[in-house]
């Protein structure tokens, strides 16, 4: 049976990730398009549905990105959101104006034909949250007004014989209360989709489409322990057992006794192949005096691509121990990544110009042209929470599937300034006291993330009866769907004295720790 689905072209909104999550909390397959995507493409994915995402330009600029007009003769039920609206009213032959009166927030949308379907069991009110300095002035032919605001004369409009419908709100953010039951409504009362999209039926069908990619060909995984790459490692052993060799790579930025449990869990008790490698001085002595951020990240990158080319190198003698060759041909076609729906999204920006750089990311386009494997991404079209939900249907432990997110570099961005192994020390002990703090009042698995940092200062300090000047932990905890925004969780006072007291006692070289209150944005969730 084919995956119902959605398609979603993007126009440039900061919530295009948004609707894509809560079409598939509706358990509706979501898939986000570049704009300019051709209708032939569109069609031959057969669709149920497709959403005209916002966007910060106007119809009328230069430049502005518009869609392939033939997506209006599909036949497909289509929802235009904000921009979306704007895009359908331009082309269907409306009228598009700046409105005198631009609104910016919450709104009071009034429903003015209770048998429009968009709004079946929504109020007569409702709050919701505007985001736009256009408006449609003039509905094209076909279309009726079936919502209206104090500013925006059309809120909402259809051709309800073409199942066109277009609202000038954003129902995909949280300040719009009923926004989830008008997805609702589009999906399953216009589209007629059924809400059959689990992550059982998402896990049989991948195991299908590696076994169909793979072949008997082999595959190498770079295994980091974290959610991401120990999901993709089992669900790819499940598709081809011992076609999969996982590479762990031990680059000394690793949490406290991450090394023995990824080990443990992966190759004792999942019985996946599994080579290990310690490479702490290589790693250490590539960042030494290193200070800036983005610095440590590239160089971690590439020095974990030597220790991944040499390590394949030893397994592909190991597999032709015969072999007089340097460098014996790999029997390993295929590289495997966690990578996820969010990296591939923003991988390909809007009108193909790069978004700002905030930091470097280590899997999509990350692999250097002599590397000739073929990549294998079984968990590119989820989300994070998707992807844990197919953890635990395939037997994870809890301490892997909800473990807190871990920045690719380890403990190099937790630390601010040079990193040296007695500051390693020093945050990786701070770390696990915070981590099993969190974990013995029931916080760890309640928030997105929290940790301890490095800074880069010291301060004076009472010990006993000796001055002390030593080092500075701070802690942060934030709490986020998606890790693209977060507030920092105010944690009771009483465990943040309990972990305060537990570091300065136990940790030596640290006097003093703080207590992050800072939000995403304007701040980003780890320090560097």
């Amino acid at each position: 049976m084919q995956t119902e689905q959605i398609v979603i072209l993007d126009f440039g909104s900061q919530y295009t990730q948004l609707i894509a999550r809560r079409i598939r909390e509706l358990s509706v397959f979501s898939i986000v398009l570049p704009f300019h995507t051709p209708a032939d493409k569109i069609r031959e994915l057969a669709p149920q549905g497709i959403i005209l995402s916002g966007g910060p330009a106007s119809v009328y600029a230069p430049k502005s990105p518009h869609p392939d007009k033939n997506v209006f003769s599909l036949g497909i039920p289509i929802l235009g959101i904000c921009y979306g609206t704007q895009l359908m009213g331009f082309h269907l032959g409306g009228k598009v104006a700046h409105s005198d009166k631009r609104e910016y927030g919450r709104a009071e949308l009034r429903v003015k034909d209770a048998l429009c379907q968009l709004f079946k069991n929504v109020s007569e009110t409702e709050t919701v949250w505007m985001s736009h300095g256009d408006r449609v002035e003039k509905l094209p032919k076909g279309f009726s007004m079936v919502a209206d605001s104090t500013n925006s004369p059309v809120a909402a409009m259809e051709d309800r014989a073409r199942r066109f419908y277009g609202i000038q709100f954003h129902p995909e953010v949280v300040h719009t209360p009923r926004g989830k039951e008008i997805l609702a409504n589009f999906a399953y009362e216009i589209c007629g989709c059924r809400g059959t999209w689990t992550m059982h039926n998402f896990i049989e069908q991948a195991k299908a489409d590696i076994r169909k990619q793979v072949g008997s060909d082999r595959v190498i995984l770079g295994l980091s322990g974290g959610v991401d790459s120990s999901v993709a490692a089992v669900l790819i052993h499940e598709a081809v057992g011992d076609q999969l060799t996982c590479v762990f790579v031990n680059n000394g930025l690793l949490r406290h006794g991450e090394a023995e449990a990824v080990q443990e869990i992966l190759g004792q008790h999942f019985h996946i192949r599994l080579k290990y490698v310690d490479a702490t001085k290589q790693f250490l002595r590539g960042l030494k005096g290193v200070t800036d951020p983005e610095r440590k990240r590239k160089i971690i990158g590439r020095e974990f691509i030597r220790v991944f080319e040499s390590a394949v190198e030893g397994l592909n003698r190991a597999e032709n121990p015969k072999s007089k060759i340097q460098n014996p041909k790999s029997p390993y076609r295929f590289l495997a990544q966690g990578t996820l729906y969010p990296d591939v999204i923003e991988s390909v920006p809007v009108g193909g110009n790069p978004a700002a750089l905030i930091k470097s990311h280590h899997n999509v386009g990350g692999l250097p042209k002599r590397m000739t494997f073929e990549l294998l991404e079984p968990l590119r079209t989820l989300f994070k929470d998707e992807v844990r939900k197919v953890g635990e249907a395939l037997g994870l432990p809890r301490e892997v599937v909800w473990r807190q997110p871990f920045p690719g570099p380890g403990l190099a961005v937790r630390i601010l300034g040079a990193i040296t192994p007695e500051r390693l020390r020093i945050v990786r002990e701070a770390d696990a006291i915070v981590i099993e703090e969190m974990k013995k009042s029931d916080w760890y698995y309640k928030i997105w993330q929290s940790f301890a940092v490095l800074l880069p200062v010291r301060t004076v300090g009472v010990m006993g009866d000796e001055r002390t000047y030593d080092h500075v932990v701070a802690i942060r905890a934030v709490d986020s769907q998606d890790g693209m925004t977060a507030d920092w969780v105010k944690l009771p006072y009483e465990l943040l004295g309990r972990i305060s007291t537990r570091i300065i006692n136990e940790v030596k070289g640290c006097n003093r720790v703080c207590f992050d209150i800072s939000s995403k944005p304007p701040s980003t969730i780890e320090w560097e």
